[in-house]
């Protein structure tokens, strides 16, 4: 193998590789990155069994070939480099020479033999989205997904076609996130279960492209795919549990209140919080006060007023302060909409005005 290529590119393409490397005891050959010269590219390829990814990176390809080397290691030496336009890559007795014009690296290669084949669906459901949409999606549900494995249809984020809209939802039991993002081009598709574990690194490749994205999946796999980037993820076979069975269509009390207040408010609360992250929500209807306090009998206890409109009945509920901050981060909004069903004892949150994003929190026990 002999090529030459921008540098900047392939180290970009290196680092994302790298971070997808597995570190298996019993299969060494996962920590590795296999590179591939071919025609006019060179294919970076990597995976962990779960998730897999191939980088394609323009080249001007001397020699064609493929050589295996230490992904730790490789991106070291690859983010290293600083001088120079290009990098030159050769195989020169089975190890790879790295040059630009003021360093020489070389970096013992391994048997690239039993490099894992990434997979490539030949069948299935395929559509086309912006890839910000579909990074969009997964950013606002992921974190609400149970991190347990004990349930896998539940430690995942679920992706299904409704109307105009491509539904992206996450529960753990406690808590439910769902986010909507408007596509009316997709045709309609059953529903796909991406295990939580492998979606930070579908996000993190996913959100630094532009344009759109293929995306094809059937029983076992999906594929997220570019011009120059090529991602698959295992999936779950199974069934999502029905959620909409729990999400209120009523609610007996109302609270609009600004995010930054009530943000603030749960912040300063956090400093007395138990062991369990509890806080105390109180809304008064007939003093239209809004209250959060919390209490540790070791360190002391704090109680906050935020500036509230109220509408419907009070109510005086605990929730862990830790799944009620989570929910803001995918409300962009200034002013915030919670909706308690007494009957059902569940909170819903809401950004004013945007009904695309639903975050559906339990209380916690008194």
């Amino acid at each position: 193998m002999k090529v030459t290529c921008v540098r900047e590119k392939i180290q970009e393409r290196i680092s994302q590789a790298e971070k997808l490397a597995g570190k298996n005891v019993g299969l060494p050959i996962l920590g590795a990155l296999l590179l591939k010269a071919e025609k006019d590219t060179i294919v970076i390829r990597a995976t962990n069994l779960d998730v897999g990814a191939e980088f394609r990176v323009p080249a001007k390809v001397k020699e064609k070939g493929e050589v295996a080397i230490p992904a730790g290691i490789a991106s070291s030496i690859f983010s290293s480099l600083f001088s120079g336009k290009n990098i030159d890559l050769e195989v020169v007795n089975n190890n790879l020479v790295v040059s630009t014009e003021k360093n020489t690296t070389l970096i013992k290669s391994i048997k690239g033999d039993e490099f894992p084949t990434i997979p490539h669906i030949k069948e299935g459901v395929s559509f086309t989205l912006p890839a910000k949409n579909i990074a969009t999606g997964v950013k606002s549900v992921w974190y609400a997904s149970a991190v347990s494995d004990i349930k896998p249809e539940i430690s995942s984020v679920y992706m299904y076609h409704k109307g105009a809209d491509i539904v992206f939802v996450a529960t753990d039991s406690f808590r439910l996130a769902e986010k909507k993002v408007k596509d009316s081009g997709v045709c309609e598709f059953e529903g796909v279960i991406i295990p939580v574990k492998n979606i930070r690194e579908i996000i993190r490749i996913i959100e630094n492209i532009s344009g759109n994205c293929e995306v094809l999946f059937d029983k076992n796999q999906i594929t997220f795919a570019t011009e120059d980037v090529f991602l698959t993820s295992r999936i779950v076979n199974g069934v999502y549990p029905d959620y909409h069975q729990i999400i209120p269509k009523e609610f007996s009390s109302q609270v609009t209140v600004l995010k930054d207040d009530i943000t603030n408010a749960l912040k300063l609360t956090n400093i007395f919080a138990d062991k369990f992250n509890k806080v105390n929500i109180k809304a008064d209807a007939g003093r239209n006060v809004f209250e959060i306090s919390s209490r540790n009998n070791d360190t002391g206890e704090n109680m906050t007023t935020v500036d509230a409109v109220i509408k419907g009945d009070s109510f005086d509920v605990n929730f862990n302060y830790k799944y009620i901050l989570d929910g803001f981060q995918s409300i962009h909004q200034d002013s915030v909409i919670l909706k308690y069903d007494a009957k059902r004892e569940v909170l819903i949150m809401q950004g004013v005005s945007d009904a695309s994003f639903v975050y559906l929190v339990k209380p916690m026990n008194k």
